[in-house]
């Protein structure tokens, strides 16, 4: 099938779902209704098409709706939005296996089938890309920031209607299998339609952290060991080696539970509770396969390893396996104890994975060596892989919480011991005596303490770490990490709490300022024979894309990320230490999201080396694990992607372009920085023309919209409100602002030969003009100006004018520089999605500023939750929120 007749069947589909969904609201809210939405899909495109006369009817038609039109018009065009999404998802793993299939088409980019061959016709040899396969140590974080706006029940309603759409793939279908999806489709959408899709609560830290675990369970639990096969696939026939049976390239991190950055409802009990509850879900998945064994290795012969651990048993694989069960189950029953705060014997409970592999492994090698070998190669091979991937807890929980709590609890600390407050001595004294205690035997809490309410969780996290051992937990992150003395002090903590295998204190630096003196501060500490003894060697750095953007702008944020990557990497390697650099990203492109491929590629040379972490977050999660096939293509991309920065790093960039970067650096964070902290106006307008406010309502996340209970300002706003407000009435303003004066000057200054060589040569500069002409393609700032229009003093619409302006100016200058006539010019599958979607976000563009107009006039329950419906469904239609 050709890419034409495959986009036809991605049509075929949303068609199909469209019509199900109108047959829908005929059914279930009358003729009246569907009437009413076909009226206003109707005027949406053709205002789409430039009809002015269709655009003021829609205007008027949207804002004539009664309190009982606007919820059902709203859940209408949302749920369409929802469900070309799950269209698109399903035809992305379609094509997958079209592509699969066709024996004359070129594997997909990014994939294994593509990226060895690649990269052997390179500088690399086989052996080289065997060991680096190998070597890999790619973790992905998985965390709740609150950017997923849909329930969980929609999800797996959405998930379920995904399955049917594959069903209907099938060629061999009968008439009666044929009309067995229709109705499951038809079922699914009336179920949809009539289930609320707003939640009526925050989700708490647990409830979060179970959605993290339903992903892991119902997705990538069977995606893992197929991507492992195909890995051992690729090796086999490129290498002539096959993948080892403990490879684990890639693992699974969290930060659900375990992120008490400025979000207090995340405390030590929350955190033990899900570490529990992640072991408790990974001995239920794995007893299930261990059942699945042991009805299938049902021979008798065995090799003397085997015989010796199970005598003269007739059946010794299945006495060897259900002996394994046994202690799963306990381990089970120990996990629900201990939730219920009772210390149970751990007897033969499993609290090391290599008592949980070791059988596996027994059995595995035995049935090689007695001509079961094939057996040995399927179920079995899949639960030995899985062991290595998600060891005894799924995941592995991080700790993370901001600098100046710790530097709180060492002050009430210093102050009870009568040395004065920590948080009053300078940087030089802190260090001192940081090192000083972490190199004494004594006692460093007086038994008398009383810390305050936030002093006291801080203590009680790190003994809470102490009790749950290391095996379940990952890094300790500290946010806004600014000294050396910030990492030190977390070290003294995990001592001074009885943490006996600490984990390791990986530093966030995530402004403009920390990040330009992050390679400082890390000299400071391996200076530090102290240090350097603890690290051994290995050290772990994180980089924040949010806080970054939000500080001086995107161009800017780029491009200090860039560089103290690179100084970070240098003195790395001065100093003989292995540095895994972690970043932070977010879904929006405003906070370091973007195609991963090219994301992974963009990175300074030296700066990858084979190990990688990164965060996923939010509706990143759905979008890139929600289903198989999807979740399966993810975990390629990051492998091929990583190995080609090991192997093939791109070249240094020029000294001529640094030269320019810095300039447009200069102009861009000036530009930003002018508007969005010096222009007084500027957080009034902001404030009058999205729906910040109402986003903070959003019962989306755990966490507060805001740092602090302040007066709103941009430092103390979180990146993610920021970006999803912007994003929501489509100005999508974090992504591009100061881009357009930087670029624009340059152009004026003769350097547009420079910068389009910088475009068509560096990676790093390539992704970034990529990233934003896609936001300036999915932006519209007309129909930002409608919310002017409706919301915004007169006296402030100067600003809003301004920021168009800006728009469209930095619109021509990206254009001018890529060379393309319209935006997404050289990704005709994202300007189709984006036309196909826009006639189905404007109503609700509209419907919103309509909602927020009525909301803020009066304090209506049923007006909120109309305007939490077009969130939602704006959000769906931009396919990212913050």
């Amino acid at each position: 099938m050709s890419i034409q007749d495959s986009d036809a069947a991605l049509r075929d589909d949303i068609r199909l779902l469209g019509e199900m969904l109108g047959d829908t609201l005929k059914e279930q809210e009358g003729t009246d209704l569907f009437d009413t939405v076909e009226r206003i899909r109707a005027l949406a495109k053709q205002a789409r098409a430039g009809d002015q006369g269709a655009a003021e009817a829609l205007e008027q038609e949207l804002g004539s709706l009664d309190e009982h039109q606007i919820m059902p018009v709203a859940r209408a065009f949302s749920q369409f939005l929802n469900l070309a999404n799950i269209a698109e998802q399903h035809h992305r793993v379609r094509r997958s296996r079209e592509w699969a299939r066709s024996p004359d088409a070129s594997p997909l980019k990014g994939s294994l089938a593509e990226a060895f061959p690649r990269l052997l016709q390179g500088e690399t040899d086989p052996e080289a890309l065997y060991h680096a396969a190998c070597e890999l140590d790619i973790e992905l974080v998985l965390t709740a920031h609150p950017t997923e706006t849909q329930r969980r029940t929609m999800l797996q309603k959405y998930n379920r209607i995904a399955r049917l759409l594959d069903g209907r793939d099938r060629l061999d279908l009968t008439p009666d299998e044929t009309e067995e999806v229709t109705a499951g489709l038809r079922r699914e959408i009336i179920g949809a339609w009539q289930s609320d899709e707003i939640r009526r609560r925050r989700p708490t830290p647990v409830d979060e952290a179970r959605w993290g675990l339903a992903v892991m369970e119902q997705v990538l639990w069977d995606a893992v060991p197929r991507y492992l096969r195909n890995l051992d696939r690729s090796l086999r026939e490129h290498t002539g080696r096959a993948l080892p049976l403990d490879a684990a390239p890639i693992r699974f991190g969290s930060w659900m539970g375990g992120d008490r950055d400025g979000n207090p409802n995340v405390t030590a009990r929350v955190t033990r509770e899900v570490c529990l509850a992640g072991r408790w879900m990974a001995a239920t998945l794995y007893e299930k396969e261990i059942q699945t064994l042991i009805n299938t290795l049902s021979m008798t012969r065995c090799d003397q390893a085997l015989r010796e651990l199970v005598g003269d048993a007739w059946e010794p694989y299945r006495v060897l396996l259900k002996r394994l069960r046994a202690r799963l189950r306990l381990t089970q029953r120990w996990v629900e104890a201990r939730l219920a705060g009772k210390r149970p014997p751990e007897g033969e409970v499993l609290l090391d994975k290599e008592d949980l592999l070791r059988p596996l492994l027994t059995c595995y090698h035995s049935l090689h060596r007695c001509g079961a070998g094939q057996v040995a190669e399927g179920e079995l091979l899949d639960t030995i892989r899985r062991v290595s991937c998600f060891g005894l807890t799924l995941t592995r929980l991080d700790i993370r919480q901001h600098a100046d709590r710790h530097a709180d609890a060492l002050s009430e600390i210093t102050s009870a011991l009568g040395l004065g407050r920590y948080d009053q001595w300078d940087e030089e004294a802190r260090q001192r005596w940081l090192l000083s205690e972490l190199a004494s035997r004594r006692p460093l809490i007086p038994d008398d303490l009383e810390p305050g309410e936030e002093a006291a969780e801080v203590l009680e996290t790190c003994r809470t770490l102490a009790e749950l051992g290391s095996d379940g937990l990952g890094a300790y992150i500290i946010s806004m990490a600014e000294h050396p003395s910030d990492i030190l002090a977390v070290e003294l903590l995990q001592k001074a709490c009885g943490v006996t295998q600490p984990l390791r204190s990986v530093p966030l630096f995530e402004t403009r300022d920390t990040l330009q003196n992050a390679a400082e501060t890390m000299r400071v500490l391996f200076e530090q024979p102290w240090y350097r003894d603890r690290i051994g060697g290995h050290q772990e750095i994180m980089i924040g894309y949010s806080d970054s953007g939000k500080d001086a702008g995107h161009l800017t944020a780029a491009w200090t990320l860039y560089q103290a990557q690179e100084a970070l990497v240098a003195l790395a390697e001065e100093n003989g230490i292995q540095l895994t650099l972690f970043h932070g990203r977010g879904g929006s492109i405003g906070r370091g999201g973007g195609p991963t491929h090219a994301a992974v590629l963009s990175l300074p040379p030296g700066s990858v080396k084979g190990t990688l972490r990164v965060t996923e977050q939010g509706e990143v999660i759905q979008s890139k694990f929600g289903l198989p096939g999807i979740a399966l293509r993810n975990l390629e991309i990051y492998t091929a992607a990583v190995l080609e920065a090991t192997l093939q790093p791109p070249a240094e960039p020029r000294p001529e372009w640094r030269e320019v970067m810095d300039r447009l650096s200069d102009t861009a964070c000036g530009a930003y920085r002018g508007l969005v902290k010096e222009t007084p106006e500027f957080i009034e307008y902001f404030q009058a023309a999205t729906p910040v406010r109402e986003i903070g309502q959003l019962a989306i996340g755990s966490r507060p919209a805001k740092r602090n209970q302040k007066a709103l300002t941009v430092d103390n706003l979180r990146a993610i409100p920021w970006i999803f407000a912007w994003t929501q009435t489509r100005l999508m303003l974090p992504a591009w602002l100061g881009v357009g004066d930087a670029l624009s000057e340059a152009l004026e200054e003769d350097l547009g030969d420079t910068l389009r060589e910088m475009f068509q040569q560096w990676p790093f500069f390539e992704a970034f003009l990529d990233m934003v002409e896609m936001v300036l393609a999915k932006g519209d700032p007309g129909v930002a100006s409608l919310y002017d229009r409706r919301l915004v003093p007169k006296e402030l619409h100067g600003m809003g004018e301004q920021l168009r302006g800006r728009y469209h100016k930095t619109l021509d200058a990206v254009l001018s520089v890529t060379g393309h006539e319209r935006p997404l010019a050289d990704f005709p599958v994202v300007r189709r999605a984006v036309d196909v979607r826009n006639p189905y976000v404007d109503p609700l563009n509209l419907l919103q500023a309509e909602l927020l107009y009525r909301s803020r006039l009066c304090d209506d329950e049923q007006l909120r939750r109309v305007l939490m419906v077009a969130i939602n469904g704006i959000a769906a239609g931009m396919r990212n929120t913050g």
